[in-house]
């Protein structure tokens, strides 16, 4: 593994909106690998990939494929991935300078002690274009914060409290392991990508 954290970035027909996505991961600088995986779109999103990956050279790739829906594009990035952890962001996303800050150091923090976990949990925030209010899922009651914990220290999850693909960053080799594959052409794939790999996660750390 050559970089600390993999992002990938699934793209079809993103081109009004992918900018804001990729401008918040570039902070991330060298730590970190960006994966634009245009899955076949007919719009300029192709052109914007290739834009940010002459731009950005050794940080940004884009990576160009016949469409084959969100899961399609997931799988095409985990087997490009050469971060330790990676993380799927969807490019109607985005990033919180401050809290993607904190996932680095504490990433980097586990690599530089020899010491990873299988599953970073984070909090994410619902903000829809359509509604004022923006509602965050938070975990405090259910677990630990700032440590690495197993499951016998995961409390109880309230029904609002669902984990969804935007709080996992997991340890790539963990999803190579468990052989994650998603189906193509599917509509929703965010759920397996979520749970299928949890049988085999032996370390959390809730941040």
């Amino acid at each position: 593994m050559s970089k600390l954290l993999t992002i990938v970035v699934p793209c079809y027909n993103s081109a009004a909106y992918m900018e804001r996505c990729i401008e918040s991961l570039l902070p991330g600088g060298d730590l970190v690998e960006i994966l634009i995986v245009n899955d076949g779109s007919f719009d300029a999103t192709g052109a914007v990939a290739d834009r940010y990956a002459d731009a950005y050279p050794g940080v940004v790739t884009a990576i160009h494929q016949v469409n084959g829906g969100h899961g399609a594009a997931i799988n095409t990035g985990l087997g490009h991935a050469r971060g330790a952890f990676i993380k799927i962001v969807d490019s109607d996303d985005w990033l919180d300078p401050d809290a993607y800050r904190r996932v680095l150091e504490t990433l980097g923090g586990f690599a530089a002690a020899g010491t990873g976990v299988d599953v970073l949990v984070s909090n994410f925030v619902y903000e829809k274009v359509d509604k004022r209010k923006k509602t965050a899922v938070r975990y405090t009651n259910a677990l630990p914060r700032n440590r690495v914990m197993g499951w016998d220290q995961v409390g109880r999850f309230r029904k609002s409290q669902y984990i969804l693909m935007h709080s996992l960053i997991y340890r790539t080799d963990l999803l190579r392991e468990v052989g994650l594959v998603l189906p193509e052409h599917s509509f929703y794939v965010d759920n397996l990508y979520a749970y299928a790999p949890l049988p085999a996660v032996r370390t959390l750390y809730y941040l």
